[in-house]
């Protein structure tokens, strides 16, 4: 297990942005361990092949999980079961997806507001992984702030066989709005035996230093503040291990954009990294001189010849 916790920095499974490319360009810039996009398990337990490609990864991506969502026990654990052959480093259950289409299926948040069915998931998570992964629970602080509940619920997780769990401390009701309440993660942590994970608000190798030590959490997840600045997981590195970190240089972010691009392509056809690519660009070139100029020529681009052409001819600066 001190692979997957033990201080480790962790990239958050985040829908439409953690597929192979990004995670392979997390994972050079010193990620520990990686996590696939979120995974229906009712699509692969009915159409696999469609949904398939959610989950593969390759060896350069280990230590890897899946993230799971559903809301149906015996199809979570019949999902569970499938993902075995891939023999990922783990499993995670996720509980604390906050979008309205994942919510109103009974799934994601909402199982915090049904934690009968949210202990049957993980009971029977566990006995489908059959001790051979571990099996986790990423979850936010409740529903609402009048419906506080995590301690219950990561208790409750914990008797239920999870190895471990992730806290994002918003609520449904909050989205990605405000601020997370790191309070919560200390005291999850204070107050359960099984590792906790903290999640929420790291943009800076500033605040990897202050959740760490207000939280005490055992490993830390870093999601949107990673996305268009995969160097994050570096410097956060460089900080809580020397006290200082290095500055990103105009020369490594053309570099890291481009590497970007072409792992893209080893795992996608052209036309559809081209136009996934404009959605990272976005984040790439936030904050940037010229940027939207910058970003109306990219969503131009019909080719990824023409995209990296627009990346390294000085318009990327």
């Amino acid at each position: 297990m001190s692979k997957l916790i033990a201080g480790k920095l962790w990239l958050a499974p985040l829908a439409g942005y953690t597929d192979q490319g990004f995670r392979r360009i997390a994972k050079d810039w010193g990620a520990d361990v990686l996590v696939s996009e979120m995974v229906s398990s009712d699509g692969l337990v009915r159409d696999s092949r469609k949904t398939i490609q959610y989950i593969l990864f390759t060896e350069s991506e280990r230590p890897y999980g899946i993230q799971l969502f559903g809301s149906n026990a015996l199809i979570m654990a019949k999902a569970v079961e499938f993902c075995l052959q891939f023999e990922p480093d783990f499993i995670d259950l996720n509980m604390g997806c906050p979008v309205k289409k994942v919510v109103k299926r009974g799934a994601g948040s909402a199982l915090m507001q049904n934690q009968e069915l949210a202990g049957s998931i993980v009971k029977e998570s566990v006995r489908a992984s059959a001790g051979i992964l571990p099996i986790s629970v990423k979850f936010r602080s409740g529903w609402d702030n009048s419906s506080i509940n995590y301690l219950d619920f990561g208790r409750l997780m914990q008797d239920s066989g999870a190895s471990f769990v992730c806290l994002h401390p918003r609520t449904q009701k909050q989205m990605f709005s405000g601020l997370s309440n790191w309070e919560h993660i200390a005291y999850l942590k204070k107050h359960i035996t099984i590792p906790v994970i903290g999640n929420g608000d790291i943009c800076s190798p500033e605040d990897a230093i202050r959740m760490r030590q207000e939280t005490s959490c055992d490993a830390m997840m870093i999601g949107r503040g990673a996305l268009g600045r995969p160097w994050l997981f570096s410097q956060c590195k460089q900080l809580l291990t020397t006290g200082t970190y290095d500055p990103m240089l105009q020369k490594d972010l053309v570099n890291t954009v481009l590497k970007h691009v072409e792992y893209a392509l080893m795992h996608k056809p052209e036309h559809v990294v081209v136009r996934e690519m404009r959605s990272h660009m976005c984040f790439y070139t936030k904050g940037m001189v010229g940027g939207a100029e910058l970003r109306r020529r990219i969503n131009r681009a019909e080719s990824a010849v023409e995209l990296k052409d627009i990346i390294t001819n000085q318009h990327f600066v």
